[in-house]
């Protein structure tokens, strides 16, 4: 793909499609009774109100926001208010504990919080909080912050093998590599009305729901908050929706409900974990469409996929997207032979690639040569596309999050009446998995479920709670988790 051009920001570039039809509906929150929607030019006009809000509190290009936020369309005015202003966002999940907001927040070295009334904020912020949002969007609007394509955009948070968050950073030239996704995964069109089934403050809403849809100066479609995946089939025949997005959960509870009559559905979309071939069977048997799966993650969002142009082979996860650099290399960064498994990593030369995880004097890209190790196992067909093997580490996932297991266990180690815990995915039905806590000592579930939901987020928190008489460790004490999931299996 062309270079991304310069000046440039992020905002600028994803609202400036909707300006050539300032009246179509830009984003639509749809309700058993109705629909909220906003134009472009309204949507244009409360991000650049709201930068100009932020601007007038003193903020500066490059400052922090840490957003806190919940499941609206304030998030996504947020996130681009700040963009454009050259502040940069940072998005927290809905959830968080204060302890969990205390260890990130001096990462951050936030200079102001957006607050919604009611979500948990850290235990002394340390900057202003900033809580109406209206009052800041009323404001005269502020010009975009143009410069470098490489500065510094937002940060998002993820789990690393050391079990704490860590966070990413993206730069502006990252929304314009998500044109790569448009054929190489969507199919997106101008005129297409895209629902996504996830939370406003989920990054994937945010890029795949939001942000590409806008670029091309397309429909967003996002049910309103508390609608259950049962009522999606009806809200996409009714608004039309021509695109569907989701991760594999919500394919799986809508088949359960069934009725998915889909006049206009063209295909759907799957991403957040790895989508079950039998689920894609049963969704193609009940509707007469695709699902096109795409792997991606927070620090380089997707890049290997099918899609409507070239559909993945049976069993895989499809082909690098036109225009991406990978290689499935050794752990030292050598090509293994054809065929064979290895580790897929990301050329440095990606223009979605991150600039790396925040340190405290820039961020830093880890790299084996030129390559970024993402850590997810595969091997190529002759074909070229790519079979999925699991991660080289013990990385959980839960309803499209990925969570390290070692922060799930340190949330319990210190608890009363636990001597020793482990935290793994547990298959409880077909198709189905969910995060289970086993452990040592004369402790509860009950209890430990009632400490988990003061120490974790609720997709962090376990569903299965596991006595055991002690734990699987080798010789010299390191916990053997391939024993333990195997044990466990046995039992349930």
């Amino acid at each position: 793909m062309r270079a991304c051009p310069a000046p440039f920001n992020l905002a600028d570039y994803v609202l400036s499609a909707g300006r050539a039809t300032p009246d179509k509906t830009a984003l639509a929150v749809l309700h058993a009774d109705r629909a909220d929607s906003w134009s472009f030019a309204r949507l244009e006009a409360a991000v650049l109100g709201l930068a100009g809000g932020l601007r007038a509190q003193g903020l500066r290009p490059g400052d922090r926001v840490l957003l806190r936020l919940g499941n609206t369309p304030e998030f996504p005015v947020a996130f681009l208010g700040c963009v454009a202003a050259g502040l940069v966002p940072v998005p927290t999940a809905e959830g968080l504990t204060a302890p969990e907001l205390d260890r990130i927040v001096p990462m951050v070295k936030p200079a102001a919080i957006l607050a919604a009334p009611g979500l948990t904020l850290p235990t002394a912020p340390p900057c202003p909080v900033l809580p109406d949002l209206a009052a800041l969007t009323d404001h005269s609007p502020a010009a975009y912050d143009m410069g470098e394509p490489d500065r510094l955009a937002y940060l998002v948070f993820t789990s690393g093998s050391s079990g704490q968050p860590k966070p990413v950073a993206h730069a502006h030239r990252a929304v314009w590599a998500r044109r790569m996704m448009w054929d190489g995964w969507y199919g997106l069109r101008p005129d297409d009305r895209m629902l996504h089934a996830g939370a406003f403050n989920w990054t994937f809403t945010l890029g795949t729901g939001l942000l590409d849809p806008w670029a091309i100066g397309a429909t967003a479609l996002i049910p309103a908050p508390g609608t259950a995946p049962e009522a999606l089939a009806g809200l996409m025949a009714q608004h039309e929706a021509t695109l569907f997005a989701a991760a594999p959960g919500v394919f799986r509870k809508m088949l359960r409900a069934g009725d998915l009559a889909l006049p206009h559905l063209r295909h759907a979309l799957a991403a957040g974990e790895k989508l079950p071939e039998s689920l894609r069977a049963r969704w193609v048997e009940a509707t007469g469409t695709q699902i096109h799966e795409a792997l991606g993650m927070s620090e380089c969002s997707t890049f290997v996929s099918g899609s409507p142009a070239r559909p993945a082979p049976e069993g895989t996860l499809g082909h690098p997207q036109p225009g991406r650099r990978i290689a499935i290399v050794t752990e030292d960064g050598a090509a293994v032979e054809d065929g064979e498994t290895g580790i897929l990593a990301i050329h440095r030369s990606d223009p979605g690639l991150m600039l790396g995880y925040l340190t405290e004097a820039a961020p830093d890209l880890p790299l084996t040569g030129d390559w970024f190790l993402t850590g997810d196992l595969v091997s190529a067909g002759a074909d070229g596309a790519l079979h999925y093997h699991g991660r080289r580490d013990d990385l959980l996932t839960t309803g499209g999050f990925r969570v390290s297991p070692l922060e799930i266990e340190a949330a319990f180690l210190t608890a009363p009446g636990v001597t020793d815990c482990a935290a793994t995915a547990l298959t409880v039905k077909a198709d189905t998995e969910v995060i289970a806590l086993a452990y040592a000592g004369d402790a509860t579930p009950d209890a430990l479920a009632a400490l988990a939901e003061t120490r974790l987020a609720r997709y962090k928190q376990p569903r299965l709670y596991i006595p055991l008489p002690s734990l699987p460790r080798s010789a010299n004490g390191k916990l053997d988790r391939r024993a333990l999931k195997r044990l466990l299996m046995e039992m349930t």
